[in-house]
């Protein structure tokens, strides 16, 4: 293999217009989360996206023995602690017993003195249907208005009919037919993956998160937060940890989120585990509180792209908004 390509901070700069667009989405977002109490119908402020809490755990990270060699500076310890929160990614809190199958398992890294390392909020969907960024901030702040301003879904619909052709990809249909088949399947059999690209040092990756002997239909008929919780009152999770790296922009692009990587072996790091009982407790106040905002990692961990610039300032804005509010209601679970 050639030797992976480095990062440049060219792949993360704005325009002026994509910067404009930021500041109204911005507004839009902080506006979602004061609304977001009334909207889900619960006695807190939500976040604006994955709204809703399945569970909170901690867990282990183990580093594989034989990682490569060029990778061990990254991973210089044999374990790191981990604080996973598992969700769904609608941006209200639903109640129904069906739900759309988008998780997420957000995860962050901890040293051995609780100094954060990285938060990475991984989902189970490996691409994004948007690469243009003025395009996503139209959208999203479509989407926050039609909540908060109950604007006209026409507005909306305009917004997501231009994303329609960029799903069009080979990558991405290919990936639906996989997610439709899996619908119904255990949240903990999917595979969890970053979808945009995070810094190693100076080179650029990719994660994925595979389950290990997981029965894709346990606790069938149950919610997932009650299947959740079941499961790991019976036992421990544990999951593979892969990387891939980025060697060159036409096979492994960084703002081209609509495709997969090819040309790029998966590479083992380690492995997670979360042991049996090891959920914190479903009702605590700081569940909410929990930040997983990317760019609070360590700089050489941290996001890589356009289209993940955006989660600094906007997970900012929500978490801002959200603790000053939840900490005002103190509110109890």
């Amino acid at each position: 293999m050639p030797d992976p390509l480095k990062y440049n901070k060219n792949f993360d700069k704005l325009t002026d217009e994509e910067s404009a667009l930021f500041e109204i989405n911005k507004k839009s977002i902080s506006d979602f989360v004061e609304q977001s109490a009334s909207l889900s119908d619960v006695n807190y402020a939500t976040r604006n996206a994955h709204a809703k809490t399945y569970a909170v755990a901690s867990g282990k990270f183990f580093i594989s023995k034989n990682i490569p060699e060029e990778l061990q500076q990254f991973f210089d310890k044999e374990e790191y602690d981990l604080t996973i929160r598992f969700s769904n990614a609608h941006l209200k809190i639903s109640r129904g017993k069906k739900e759309i199958p988008a998780y997420g398992f957000a995860v962050k890294i901890k040293d051995e003195k609780g100094d954060l390392l990285a938060n990475y909020p991984l989902v189970n969907f490996p691409l994004f249907p948007i690469n243009s960024v003025s395009t996503f901030l139209k959208l999203f702040t479509s989407v926050n208005q039609f909540y908060v301003k109950k604007w006209s879904s026409f507005s909306l619909i305009a917004q997501i009919a231009k994303v329609i052709p960029s799903t069009l990809t080979a990558s991405f249909i290919k990936n639906i037919i996989k997610l439709w088949n899996k619908r119904n399947d255990f949240i903990l059999s999917f595979d969890f993956h970053s979808v945009g690209a995070y810094r190693l040092g100076d080179q650029m990756m990719k994660i994925r998160l595979s389950p290990q002997s997981v029965d894709k239909k346990f606790s069938k008929n149950k919610k997932s937060k009650e299947a959740i919780g079941d499961f790991f009152k019976l036992k421990a999770f544990t999951a593979d940890v892969y990387i891939q790296l980025c060697y060159d922009l036409e096979n492994q692009p960084i703002n081209k989120l609509n495709v997969e990587w090819k040309n790029s072996p998966y590479i083992k790091i380690g492995e997670v585990r979360i042991e049996k009982n090891g959920l914190l407790d479903p009702n605590s106040c700081e569940n909410e509180l929990l930040s997983f905002n990317p760019y609070e990692s360590k700089v050489f961990f941290q996001p890589v792209g356009k289209i993940q610039k955006l989660r600094e300032e906007a997970y900012k804005v929500s978490m801002t908004t959200r603790v000053k509010i939840n900490k005002l209601l103190k509110y109890n679970r």
